[in-house]
């Protein structure tokens, strides 16, 4: 795979930056990306549902009367509002000139996790996620912060319940153990101490807000600090600790580019965070010229997204509803904002299980032929239900037209141009199984020359080597 492919890739969804990342630069290319300008507009499906934590406790007396219907159509109405915004963001994801940030947005969002399921307002959810945005390039020190006095992040991780005298660790201990130290990084008393501190923290109109009644405000003592801290303080003291760089520098290089980083990388570009003043922009440039000139390639296996909106980008597949690539990347595992715990999606070999991977193989067919399939025809599919059924008609009415961008030539020069910006390798097995699909014959002039190519194309995606970037 060519270096400004894997680039494209990794920095965002597809091939689609590849040639500017060619003409640019790396470091150029990066600076535009870091400058792409913060999108504050709310969606109009957002103008319906609780907003403010008055509007939430109006809702709930309305449904104490309200009928099992009422209910329904209220919690159906909520679900949908969820999906728009899944799609919402997918848009995003497709359409931005620049997807760095998005990228940069989806990774925070799986470290500060904060799920739908559990929060149950959509505004606060994406007020969650708009904070992610924010700061994508910005400083972690800040982010965390204002993560941490979000609605989304007090009623996901139970500091509504977090009172003086009736002390809730839940928040004060992930924000030690998941959101910046790490286990080994910290003692028990520290988290009952931090607890205390958060303690009265709680739902707000614009976000979360202490409120006095509930605040515990003894003296306590935070990583060998005494006081009586809240939120920020709190996070400062945190900031302060001399792993605090490390767990984040290696979610952005496992995110990015390796599964399993080396230890020593960790800690090189950790001290260097630590040196920046924990600034994720001049962290992300170090990291992406340094590594651009290193021989990288298939050290980190797709995420759906990554996997989905490569193959649409590559067949040219244009108006695909986003709600067919919100299908798909839950049914792989990647249902956005509802990740399966507060740890978020695990990533590496868990995006390539023996079920997963069929799923891909499938979607890849239907891809190739410029259908668009539910899940249950996809589901239909992988248990070998072909039977000709009323909704296996209805998706043919879905068919989209496929465009497969390649250079007329011979074979062997055909099967380079596509395993050059599909592969990182490719076997001498693997090139015979091509040659045989795209034989030496073969005349690019023909009126089925684009059918053998895409036959080739989707050869080549069933590949182990392409589920790799």
């Amino acid at each position: 795979m060519k270096n400004n492919t894997l680039w494209s890739l990794r920095l965002g969804f597809s091939n689609k930056e590849n040639d500017q990342i060619a003409q640019k630069g790396m470091t150029a290319f990066l600076e535009d990306s870091f400058t792409i300008p913060f999108d504050n507009t709310i969606p109009d499906f957002l103008s319906q549902g609780p907003r403010t934590a008055a509007q939430l406790k109006a809702q709930r007396l309305m449904f104490k009367n309200a009928t099992a219907e009422e209910k329904k159509e209220a919690r159906q109405k909520e679900n949908q509002i969820s999906e728009a915004m899944k799609q919402w963001w997918v848009d995003r994801m497709i359409n931005s000139q620049y997807p760095l940030q998005e990228k940069m947005t989806l990774l925070l969002h799986n470290h500060f996790v904060a799920t739908y399921q559990k929060v149950k307002v959509n505004y606060w959810v994406f007020q969650h996620n708009q904070i992610l945005r924010k700061n994508a390039f910005g400083n972690f020190k800040t982010l965390t912060k204002a993560i941490l006095k979000s609605n989304a992040m007090v009623r996901y991780l139970d500091n509504t319940d977090n009172k003086k005298g009736k002390i809730n660790e839940n928040l004060s201990r992930e924000l030690l153990e998941l959101f910046t130290l790490g286990i080994g990084n910290y003692t028990e008393e520290d988290i009952k101490n931090g607890a205390k501190g958060l303690a009265g923290l709680t739902l707000g109109d614009d976000g979360a807000v202490y409120k006095k009644p509930f605040e515990d405000n003894s003296v306590i003592t935070y990583f060998g600090k005494t006081g009586v801290f809240k939120s920020d303080e709190l996070v400062d003291i945190i900031f302060e600790q001399k792993n605090i760089p490390y767990r984040m520098t290696r979610k952005i290089l496992e995110w990015f580019i390796y599964d399993d980083p080396k230890e020593e990388l960790v800690r090189y570009y950790g001290d260097y965070f630590r040196e920046v003043d924990f600034e994720f922009q001049p962290l992300l440039l170090k990291i992406f010229t340094e590594e651009f000139d290193k021989n990288t390639a298939g050290s980190k296996i797709k995420n759906p997204i990554e996997y989905s909106l490569q193959l649409l980008d590559e067949l040219q597949v244009k108006n695909v509803k986003s709600n067919v690539i919100v299908n798909f990347i839950k049914q792989q595992s990647m249902d956005l904002f509802n990740q399966p715990n507060v740890k978020g999606w695990e990533g590496g070999k868990s995006w390539l299980t023996t079920q997963i991977y069929l799923q891909r193989a499938t979607v890849a067919d239907a891809y190739c032929q410029g259908k668009i399939f539910n899940k249950q025809k996809v589901e239909q599919d992988m248990q070998g239900k072909m039977e000709e059924s009323s909704e296996r008609k209805n998706n043919k009415q879905k068919e989209k037209s496929v465009a497969l961008n390649w250079q007329k030539a011979k074979n062997k020069a055909i099967i380079t141009e596509l395993t050059d910006r599909l592969l990182f390798g490719v076997s001498p097995e693997s090139q015979t199984d091509y040659e045989t699909v795209i034989k030496y014959d073969f005349d690019p002039n023909s009126p089925n020359a684009d059918q053998v190519v895409l036959r080739l194309f989707n050869t080549i995606i069933k590949e182990p080597e392409f589920q790799l970037i």
